[in-house]
């Protein structure tokens, strides 16, 4: 019988939404029933339960077809965490500028040697520390809400985190001439293509951005039209930056400071809320990384990501913690400061695949070490980010 479908059925992308979705709720659903355990663990132990590494039933081609939805659901969240980040007022109160810029560098200058030592290339190396610079936005705004979290760690923790995020760009473009010039790329290529993409990308943030204000103050926009002028702002920015060969990940981060420092009057985009909807988002990126996690990278180099792991997280939490106490802070916001930034996740992802993108078959062992990195972090994250913010004893401060 001609008319009936090919058995099973082939995924598509409203199928492969519709199990993220729907396996997700069921995570968050169980992990609260355990007080202490943040939903993002429930998300990502659901979606490693049905990924390829589990019973299968979301495919690796399902994992495919989702990837633009993965994309989109990063835009917001880089995008949001961007706002937190006005360049006007970083400029009067440069303290915490400099605690973003010593712990950056230092969890590079730490995690690229630690990767020699254990003989990794040094041109990977780099790209792995630029790399593991990023922290998760995701988590933190995600634990953040689910735990009522508000006050001056919370901020002082959403801006060092979009500060991680803008340096790790920053670092993975300056090491990328290095890295085009160890795999016998031109000259031409080595120094020209990182300043294209970094440029490019952010011009066509500030100028997408000027365009999404200019809009705003013309048509002076109810608030449920902001919110749709933002998306539609996102996806034509993310969409751009595919079609020019630009980064889609930094391209939202940048436009989320634009706005914010660009931006004047009462009636402020950054001021937008996100809504119930913005959930969605979150569930569906986390049971996509918990979905991705795969059991034989994790052996094969399980020793090298412990390592990495181990050294990103000391370097960071000592870093943050000993220069805000030399700056008067006590001494638990300090240490929770700290803690925030040890989880890693979409961003990281992104300029690994980045990196695959660019040198393929010389960066098969940097996206391995990343991807398991990554799946150690987002284990231990979200527990630990809870931990944070109740250490801060700012948990249960917001309405939520």
């Amino acid at each position: 019988m001609d008319f009936l479908p090919a058995w099973p059925p082939e995924y598509n992308v409203q199928i492969a939404f519709g199990v993220l979705l729907m396996a997700g709720v069921l995570g968050g659903f169980l992990a609260h029933r355990i007080s202490w355990l943040p939903s993002i663990t429930g998300f990502m132990a659901v979606g490693f339960l049905i990924g390829p590494s589990g019973i299968d039933l979301l495919t690796q081609d399902a994992l495919d077809l989702a990837s633009p939805l993965i994309g989109v659901a990063l835009a917001l969240i880089l995008y949001r965490l961007g706002l937190s980040l006005d360049l006007r007022a970083m400029l009067h109160e440069r303290r915490l500028l400099l605690v973003a810029m010593a712990e950056s560098a230092a969890t590079f200058v730490a995690c690229f040697w630690v990767l020699v030592q254990l003989g990794l290339s040094p041109f990977l190396a780099g790209l792995t520390a630029a790399i593991v610079i990023s922290s998760s936005p995701a988590v933190l705004i995600h634990v953040a809400h689910e735990v009522g979290a508000a006050g001056p760690t919370t901020e002082r923790a959403k801006e060092l985190v979009a500060l991680n995020n803008l340096f790790a760009f920053f670092a993975f473009s300056a090491v990328l001439p290095f890295a085009h010039l160890a795999t016998d790329q031109s000259w031409t290529t080595a120094l020209m293509q990182p300043v294209y993409r970094l440029a490019g990308s952010a011009l066509v943030a500030l100028v997408i951005a000027w365009l999404l204000v200019q809009l705003a103050r013309q048509t002076r926009a109810a608030p449920q039209y902001r919110f749709a002028l933002v998306v539609g702002a996102l996806m034509l920015g993310i969409g751009v930056a595919d079609a020019l060969e630009l980064s889609p990940l930094f391209v939202p981060l940048a436009m989320g400071v634009a706005v914010r420092s660009i931006e004047t009057g009462h009636e402020r985009l950054s001021d937008v809320e996100f809504g119930e909807a913005f959930e969605l988002f979150f569930i569906i990126l986390f049971v996509f990384a918990g979905a991705k996690i795969k059991l034989d990278l994790i052996a094969a180099l399980g020793g090298m990501a412990l390592a990495l792991v181990a050294v990103r997280f000391a370097v960071k939490w000592a870093t943050v913690y000993g220069l805000l106490r030399w700056q008067g802070v006590a001494p638990q916001p300090a240490a929770a400061s700290g803690l925030l930034l040890v989880p890693m996740a979409g961003l990281a992802i992104g300029l690994a695949q980045t990196a695959d993108k660019l040198f393929a078959l010389d960066a098969e062992a940097l996206l391995a070490l990343v991807l398991t990195a990554v799946a150690i972090l987002e284990t231990i994250g979200p527990p630990i980010a809870a931990y944070a913010f109740r250490l801060a004893g700012e948990a249960g401060r917001s309405s939520r």
